[in-house]
């Protein structure tokens, strides 16, 4: 492309302008619903709160209505300050997705300062990972919440319990103690509950807002959910000692009509321990498929902790799982497509390349992740794999690159290694693409990416990101460093995957060097092994181009669905309460608490269902047209074979040799990861990793020395 015909990066228009102060007041407006939030749990344990604000105000307010009952306190007070939050960031988020690109790359990091500091990592080793300043204060603050709560707790229940007042519960003084402390640890960590499922929403329209992604924030459910699983099994053990104490072990087979079941209590914590036992590393890494099949357990749950604590105390709790509700109904849905493969390329070094057909409309950015099922392999097992293209340079084509690790992944090798061809038999479904909203990487001067064997794939798709930048745009782009190291020399085969398979050159606009490091061979193996096969599947026209579940404007349609979903639960369970509970219960606990429960969720579940269901149909409707029209024919060839540009450098004539020029091979050595990084010129100088977990704490450790104040750290690690 001409240099004329790039588009220029012209200062922002008036119109920018206005949105960036669109966007400015949105998330201020979102600060202050959190902070108000947090205050809330803070002045939950504290007599002000029950004496000053809640009996007197809230409970005139909400307690005796005849439409919502008691759930009308607790929705209004935690579950809809949530789900408003979440839909203003669903439109700050569609306002920052039409921001141009160029804009972007101008705003660049001139300093280290106080910020940046805070942004480095700060603990590299122990049981938290990677952890930077922000996130050890972040995380102290959170655990300070904990203990107010629990100390304001028990500081004001204690001195109401003497023993004149056990005496009349034939209790000792230390019993009294017991139970009650008991009941507050089960109230805190209600906390961390509220919090869980957060991390985890894979089109959070929360984490983006403060530059998380589902996968980055992984670390975060997994803090929580240690917490979480310590209060509640304290909670648990203080009642099993105190019932036991009492004589009242009969208590544990209790199940109350009206009032709180001991039953659905000990379901939920049995049902809390199998998961907590699975996500310890020693087990989740030998056994993944029972680290993976436990983790649905979280249905029973949160079904049997709502019939435990009641729905109205329930939505203390419930606005995170209410979210990632509506997020696990979309990836229902989008999952039951059968996706249309285009092609594979098989590799040497047990890889292989899956080419799907995309919806030209869908756009996703670099790093971005997709989860894969194959049915013919395993209908449960769902897997995330790096997104290799760029929607920016491939616009109807998503690749991504699948290494041969484990049961799943080797048994997809063999099946496509050993067959010279493959009909439209083989089914595929999908769910995403997830990833960042933002390209922050051309931010800085220069971009130093650090892999180490597979972990080269999230940084394909940066470089061809890149490429289509320099085709398009004449904004600076940053000098790319890749240092990249591998076990074995068929390895190199994968760098092969960095340009697309329609032979694109690199453009000189852009600079790139690649240091790759081959560890455990000292020369390149024979040329007969440096095979790659490409195997062309034929289409099933019922299959489906890869496109975004909610259409164009998927965050617009998430915010309307998190609305109406809201209002429609609204609504139906204030006339249900007026004209069918209320009259028998009369807001007096009369009506059995286990069959409200199981209503108003079955209530929310269908909200939800019809809500998405409807959204998914009409962007279906009305954008899938292309779809239809979309690879109605095509020609199929046959599988074929290609060397690999690296056993072949001396043919010009090879698309990879613009790559080949700009690479340089090193066998029997690896590389010197602090020299390389404190050499890097620069004033910001990004620095990525993805790789082994030494891998990744020694890069950490060399951006948090002090060494080089220019370095950016971010790690890529996949935690699913």
């Amino acid at each position: 492309m001409d240099n004329s015909e790039k588009v220029s990066a012209t200062s922002p228009s008036s119109r920018d302008e206005f949105k960036d102060v669109i966007k400015g007041l949105i998330k201020l407006l979102m600060l202050v619903i959190f902070l108000g939030i947090i205050f809330i749990w803070a002045l939950m344990p504290t007599m002000v709160y029950r004496t000053k604000w809640l009996n007197p105000v809230m409970r005139t307010e909400f307690g005796t209505s005849t439409y919502f009952g008691a759930i009308g306190l607790t929705f209004f007070m935690f579950m809809f300050p949530m789900v408003l939050m979440a839909c203003l960031g669903c439109l700050y988020l569609h306002l920052k997705k039409q921001k141009n690109t160029n804009h972007l790359a101008r705003e660049k990091i001139t300093d280290g300062g106080v910020f940046a500091a805070m942004k480095r990592p700060m603990l590299v080793k122990g049981p938290l990972g990677i952890v930077s300043a922000t996130e050890l204060i972040l995380l102290a603050m959170f655990v300070a919440l904990l203990l107010w709560n629990f100390f304001m707790y028990m500081r004001n229940a204690f001195p109401t319990i003497t023993p004149q007042s056990a005496a009349k519960h034939h209790q000792k003084l230390w019993q009294a103690r017991l139970e009650a402390m008991a009941v507050r640890i089960g109230l805190v960590g209600n906390c961390c509950l509220a919090f869980l499922f957060i991390p985890v929403v894979r089109g959070s329209s929360l984490l983006p807002v403060v530059g998380l992604t589902s996968e980055s924030s992984i670390k975060y459910h997994i803090w929580l959910g240690h917490m979480l699983m310590t209060l509640f099994t304290a909670h648990g053990l203080c009642f099993i000692v105190y019932w036991a104490s009492m004589h009242e072990i009969s208590q544990m087979v209790s199940w109350g009509k009206t009032e709180m079941s001991n039953v659905a209590g000990e379901i939920t914590l049995l049902s809390g321990l199998v998961m907590w036992a699975t996500t310890y590393p020693s087990i989740r890494r030998r056994f993944f498929e029972v680290f993976f099949y436990s983790h649905y357990l979280y249905i029973v749950f949160m079904l049997f902790y709502v019939l435990h604590v009641g729905v109205a105390f329930c939505f203390i709790t419930f606005p995170g799982f209410y979210i990632f509700m509506v997020d696990r109904f979309l990836r229902f849905l989008q999952s039951r497509d059968n996706i249309r493969l285009s092609s594979a390329r098989v590799l040497p070094s047990d890889t292989v390349e899956l080419t799907f057909f995309k919806n030209k409309g869908l756009v996703y950015n670099p790093t971005s992740i997709l989860f894969v099922n194959i049915p013919s392999i395993s209908k449960l097992q769902w897997h995330p794999f790096s997104i290799t293209s760029s929607s920016n340079l491939e616009a109807d084509k998503l690749s991504i690159v699948i290494k041969s690790e484990g049961k799943w992944s080797t048994k997809l090798y063999e099946m496509l290694s050993s067959s010279d061809h493959i009909d439209s038999s083989l089914s595929v479904s999908v769910e995403g693409p997830y990833g960042p909203t933002s390209i922050d990487f051309l931010r800085h001067e220069s971009l130093v990416m650090v892999s180490g064997g597979s972990g080269i794939t999230p940084f394909i798709s940066v470089i061809r990101d890149l490429i289509a930048i320099t085709q398009t745009t004449s904004c600076e782009i940053p000098k790319i460093t890749l240092i990249c190291a591998f076990k074995n020399a068929s390895d190199i085969a994968m760098l092969d995957l960095i340009l697309p398979t329609s032979g694109l050159q690199l453009s000189t606009d852009l600079n790139i060097q690649i240091e790759a490091f081959i560890t455990k061979e000292k020369e390149p193996r024979n040329e007969e092994t440096q095979k790659i096969r490409t195997i062309w599947f034929k289409p099933n026209l019922s299959d489906q181009p890869i496109s975004a579940i909610l259409g164009p404007n998927s965050w617009l349609c998430l915010a309307a669905i998190l609305a109406s979903s809201t209002l429609i639960f609204m609504i139906i369970i204030g006339v249900m309460t007026r004209y069918y509970i209320y009259p028998i219960d009369q807001n007096k606990n009369k009506y059995n608490a286990a069959s409200r429960s199981i209503l108003y969720l079955l209530v929310l579940c269908v909200s939800i269902m019809v809500t998405s269901s409807a959204a998914v149909l009409w962007n279906k409707k009305k954008y899938n047209v292309e779809s239809s029209k979309q690879v109605q024919t095509v020609d199929v060839p046959s599988p074929t074979f290609s060397p690999s540009s690296w056993a072949y450098r001396e043919i010009e004539s090879n698309p990879q040799e613009s790559l080949v020029q700009c690479t340089n091979l090193h066998f029997g050595e690896r590389p010197d990861l602090k020299k390389i990084l404190l050499e890097t010129k620069g004033s910001s100088v990004g620095v990525m990793v993805c790789g082994p977990k030494k891998m990744r704490q020694k890069v950490a450790k060399i951006c948090s020395s002090g060494l080089a104040e220019n370095l950016h750290f971010e790690s890529i690690s996949f935690s699913w």
